[in-house]
């Protein structure tokens, strides 16, 4: 398979001490399913979502390059907005996070509340980050609940500045994020958008 970006040095863990890269294809490797596949800063892949039975399953999962299982993502539905939790151990009953619409008087269609750490009966603490951008155009930023950006999600420009397409988008993860966390929230906004 041909690279998709040229070669930086990248690490292969879920977190790094540097600031990292990914080209998001919002297409799946696999012939008539939805999902997406993600690349690494040197064009090989590294996680992917796959989804045989239609789009915008209440249920899927983010999976590393051989299929292995790194989170679940499920859909409740809450009147008309939707929530969704994720779940990093598929045994699990507690969800390692949670994302769902912000609700106030001055929030647009484009802002979610992310609240890490929901197990109050083992002490795990919480915190609550947000997502604020464009869901029509799937570029969004990751906020830490300091304020401090964790993600950058936006279109793929060719060197020459032009758009690759829709479905082709560019992250920017800062030092020390987990970069699971991060692709479980693209996946997310792909459910939002219907594009998966």
């Amino acid at each position: 398979m041909a690279k998709v970006h040229p070669c930086i040095p990248s690490s292969s863990s879920s977190c790094s001490t540097q600031r990292e890269t990914y080209t998001i294809w919002m297409k799946s490797l696999v012939l008539n399913s939805n999902g997406y596949t993600v690349y690494d800063s040197n064009g090989e892949v590294v996680y992917r979502i796959d989804n045989y039975d239609s789009k915008c399953r209440s249920e899927v999962y983010l999976m590393d390059l051989r299929g292995n299982i790194l989170c679940t993502i499920l859909r409740k539905k809450l009147l008309r907005f939707g929530l969704w939790d994720c779940y990093n151990d598929k045994d699990s009953r507690i969800p390692w996070f949670k994302v769902g619409k912000a609700f106030g008087f001055f929030n647009n269609d484009s802002v979610y509340d992310i609240l890490v750490g929901t197990n109050e009966a083992q002490n795990i603490s919480s915190s609550n980050h947000r997502m604020e951008g464009s869901v029509h155009n799937l570029e969004f930023k990751i906020f830490d609940g300091e304020g401090q950006i964790m993600a950058v999600m936006q279109r793929k420009l060719s060197s020459s500045g032009v758009a690759l397409g829709e479905d082709v988008l560019f992250v920017t993860i800062e030092p020390h994020i987990d970069h699971i966390f991060v692709m479980a929230l693209v996946a997310i906004l792909g459910l939002i958008r219907r594009k998966m």
